[in-house]
């Protein structure tokens, strides 16, 4: 599902910065799934009308240089990319660094937000956990016979903290809209 949200952060993006001509994307190149999130979100950039950087970081060394070669391009926002267990793992750590380079950056974790990054949009780990339990639960039933289930809830969340320390007023219909905010 967080792939499938990738474009909602893109447009995010947009609506916290709509006079933007610059957003970056941070992807890691070695992960399969890299290749269709920046093609999605080129889509959407276009649509949007603005020019989409893609960025690179294959190993956690290489998060420095991402965040400053966003600052470098005036990118208004940086977009990590989803559904790879390098960013997935370091939620934390990406945070602190877009609050330290003062990059407004959006990623899919709530660990991201409350870290110092700026908006977090997607699903909750906890949300798979507990799916693993349900599963684990049904005991004598045959694996082929359980359903594919795919988590659907997704949240929103807004530090307004860094949003301050960015000089960036949070448009009001998307504090509206937010599950959180963190002040």
């Amino acid at each position: 599902m967080n792939v499938e949200v990738g474009p909602k952060r893109l447009e995010l993006a947009h609506e916290l910065f709509p006079a933007a001509t610059i957003i970056a994307l941070l992807v890691n190149p070695t992960n399969p799934l890299a290749e269709v999130v920046s093609r999605d979100l080129q889509t959407v950039a276009r649509t949007l009308g603005v020019q989409l950087h893609v960025l690179h970081a294959s190993t956690e060394r290489d998060f420095e240089a991402a965040f400053i070669a966003a600052a470098q391009l005036r990118a208004a926002a940086l977009v990590i990319g989803s559904a790879d267990p390098l960013f997935g793992s370091r939620a934390e750590q990406l945070g602190a660094l877009a609050l330290s380079h003062g990059v407004a950056a959006i990623y899919q974790f709530r660990e991201f937000a409350t870290a110092g990054g700026l908006v977090s949009y997607g699903g909750r780990f906890t949300d798979s956990y507990r799916q693993v339990g349900v599963y684990t639960g049904r005991k004598g039933e045959k694996p082929a016979d359980l359903p594919v289930v795919q988590s659907t809830k997704v949240e929103l969340i807004l530090n307004l903290k860094t949003a301050r320390a960015l000089g960036l007023t949070v448009p009001l219909p998307l504090l509206g809209r937010a599950d959180e905010v963190i002040e």
